[in-house]
């Protein structure tokens, strides 16, 4: 059996905690199993037993990544949104980086993400290319947009894996599970290299992979189901 998690819909944290712990609570990676309390972290030796590997979401579960490229996209679509007015007043609210993000780029390639979300706002740019320079003017230029300022961002402030993660990640690895890392992003190898993760990965399914394969992204499972197969593990 492989166990995976990502960032929606794991199961908020019971008992009586601080807010960091409750911070880093909802952080740490778990799998809820017969005879298991949702919410109850899985992180001793002994409530792995009989997961024969793991795959884990890369932003907002190994990493904080998710909130730069929440707030690299904001920066984006707001310029686009001012450029290039929806007629329904309404739909010229600004980009809200929990609810817009979660709902239309999470987990999507940036061309899908930036179509998703103009296409809500019922703005029709036309779709450009990958290769458009970073504006406003094309889905395509949006998205490159926000690639270069999601770049800029992480070379200034670095990105570090959750401390509750690592800690996971680390027993895991003592107790030879195999472990497996997915994002839609192309930036994952690099992000968890930064968070110094990369070594506990035997399999990394990132952006550049799923562009190859031609995988959909998210709320599709094939890159977690690309993943597991890689690891010789049946989801």
């Amino acid at each position: 059996m492989a166990a995976s998690t990502g960032r929606r819909g794991r199961p908020a944290p019971t008992g009586s905690l601080s807010r960091e712990d409750r911070h880093e609570r909802t952080r740490v990676p778990r799998t809820v199993r017969p005879g298991r309390r949702p919410g109850h972290a899985a992180v001793s030796g002994s409530r792995w037993r009989g997961v024969d590997a793991v795959v884990l979401d890369t932003d907002g579960v190994i990493t904080d990544s998710a909130k730069i490229h929440a707030a690299a996209w904001k920066t984006a679509f707001d310029a686009c949104l001012l450029a290039h007015p929806p007629d329904d007043p309404a739909a010229r609210r600004p980009f809200d980086v929990r609810d817009d993000y979660l709902r239309h780029v999470d987990g999507r390639s940036r061309q899908d993400g930036a179509a998703a979300f103009l296409a809500s706002r019922g703005l029709r740019l036309p779709r450009g290319s990958p290769d458009d320079s970073p504006g406003t003017d094309t889905v395509g230029a949006v998205a490159a947009y926000k690639e270069q300022l999601f770049t800029r961002r992480l070379s200034e402030q670095g990105i570090d894996a959750y401390p509750g993660t690592a800690r996971l990640l680390r027993m895991l690895r003592a107790r030879a599970v195999p472990l497996a890392a997915v994002s839609a992003s192309r930036h994952a190898r690099e992000l968890i290299t930064r968070a110094g993760v990369l070594p506990c990965f035997d399999v990394l399914v990132d952006g550049a992979e799923a562009a190859r394969l031609r995988l959909p992204g998210k709320p599709e499972p094939a890159l977690f189901l690309e993943a597991a197969r890689r690891l010789g593990v049946p989801p």
